[in-house]
């Protein structure tokens, strides 16, 4: 039991979001607001997290900017338009549907449908095993005479 509760209690700092006290807003709505916003932007240096989760120098800056916005009033819309502006398309973790962006959502669907046909011409290739034949006199006489041996002499 001991050995359990160590484990969850090392997995526990793993989860916790790299959002510091100092960051966080007086406000419940705005931080609501502010973390509904950082989870949806790209941290620029792990690029594989979002900036809530990201413990980098810039994911902070990232978010102390967006609270700041959002103190002055800037809707979520505007926000998210500021860093778009700012830093482009990249930012955002789920990028929109667009000519820029065509290859990235396209890409995987043209990989899918490639693999999908390279599987299919290689089964069209590949040759049929030829079908069983029965064998002639010679061999099935051949082959009593083996089994025969066989079961006359145990191993």
């Amino acid at each position: 039991m001991r050995f359990v509760l160590a484990m969850l209690l090392a997995l526990l700092p793993g989860v916790a979001l790299a959002v510091q006290p100092d960051e966080i807003l007086k406000d419940p709505a705005l931080e609501t607001r502010a973390r509904s916003i950082s989870s949806e932007l790209r941290c620029l240096v792990c690029q594989n997290q979002s900036i809530d989760d990201s413990d980098a120098a810039l994911a902070r800056d990232l978010r102390l900017m967006v609270r700041e916005r959002l103190q002055a009033g800037d809707t979520d819309a505007q926000v998210e338009h500021f860093l778009v502006q700012r830093y482009g398309d990249f930012i955002l973790l789920k990028p929109p549907f667009k000519m820029d962006t065509l290859l990235l959502w396209l890409a995987p669907f043209a990989v899918l449908l490639g693999g999908g046909a390279a599987l299919f011409a290689f089964a069209r290739r590949r040759r049929p095993m030829a079908a069983a034949t029965a064998l002639s006199a010679d061999e099935q006489a051949a082959l009593s005479r083996v089994l025969d041996d066989t079961v006359e002499r145990p191993r």
